[in-house]
């Protein structure tokens, strides 16, 4: 396993300078952000679709510290109802530059639309009123599927994987849905980007996650979260309290170690589970904390996963008997 960094985790630096840290920190990689909900301030991401020479300059202030691009991100919402065109067209172009810069995978959301009709996003979270599925498997099978059968078709044309991160708000944001939208268009484009933080709030078991998703787990990203009890037992976690306002939430982001009793012990738990499920690739270590200055919480959080990442491949094998 690797690890390494999503460059937004530090938005505020220049891209030179969020390298700088990556290296300092002995990293592997960084994932770079192209747009729609990130404002993307270390990608121009039509000039590096466009041009030779700055895909070269962009690649070369990577390669030359010792790290690679492990992904680029497009996260937004390519269903959107009024917006989702331009979202589309963000994504598209990431999968271009993902290509050029033979890059092999693009992490982005599912999306979400609306009811027919509607010019605003609908998350359907339960079965009743009875209404609710009707809009759901409007938003499945006459949006998401054609949608997401014509991307993924598009993807393999480029030679780029998909890895889509199931999130609250999104169509995908669970291990069900995630291996219904798989099933749905292939898992030979599509795949999970892992990110075990928005499935906790939600209440899942990581380790159960990581063993039903298996091999379709693309990518990861490592973000944890705490529970904050005096809101989540008053109000549940379903939770509209802004990010920006940590103490009124039911839970929130936090730094790597800082979201669990045990500390570095779930960490340790979740990189063996996927060592099991088969997957070898990068741990992208992304920083969300309100409480906790960025700069700290990337050291703390590439601390802890130097701790218990797995970074040789194993070679046991049992005696014969």
């Amino acid at each position: 396993m690797k690890i390494g960094l999503i460059t937004d985790s530090v938005s505020h630096l220049p891209f030179e300078a969020a390298l700088d840290l990556a290296q300092q920190h002995g990293l592997n990689s960084v994932e770079v952000a192209t747009g729609n909900w990130s404002e993307a301030p270390h990608a121009d991401l039509d000039a590096l679709v466009s041009s030779t020479e700055a895909r070269a300059e962009f690649a070369e202030k990577i390669t030359s510290r010792g790290l690679t691009l492990s992904a680029l991100n497009a996260n937004g919402n390519q269903l959107h109802p009024v917006s989702g065109k331009a979202h589309d067209a963000v994504v598209r172009r990431t999968i271009e530059l993902a290509h050029a810069l033979d890059v092999p995978t693009v992490v982005l959301m599912s999306g979400l639309p609306g009811a027919k009709g509607d010019s605003s996003p609908n998350w359907i979270t339960t079965a009743w009123p009875p209404e609710n599925l009707d809009v759901l498997a409007y938003q499945w099978d006459d949006v998401a599927i054609p949608y997401w059968k014509e991307l993924a078709a598009f993807a393999r044309d480029h030679g780029v994987k998909l890895a889509v991160e199931p999130c609250g708000g999104q169509l995908v944001h669970n291990v069900s849905t995630m291996l219904r939208l798989i099933d749905s268009v292939g898992d030979d484009a599509v795949g999970a980007n892992l990110d075990p933080s928005h499935l906790m709030w939600m209440g899942a078991d990581i380790p159960t996650v990581i063993r039903a998703l298996g091999t379709s787990i693309l990518h990861v990203h490592a973000k944890d979260i705490r529970i904050n009890t005096w809101a989540a037992q008053r109000d549940g976690l379903l939770d509209t309290v802004p990010v920006t306002e940590p103490l009124g939430r039911a839970w929130n982001y936090v730094t790597l170690g800082l979201g669990h009793p045990d500390g570095a012990t779930f960490w340790a738990d979740f990189v063996y589970a996927l060592r099991a499920a088969g997957y070898d690739g990068t741990l992208n270590i992304e920083h969300e904390d309100a409480l906790v200055n960025s700069l700290e919480g990337v050291g703390r959080a590439a601390d802890l996963l130097k701790q218990v990442a797995l970074v040789e491949p194993p070679d046991w094998t049992p005696a014969n008997v």
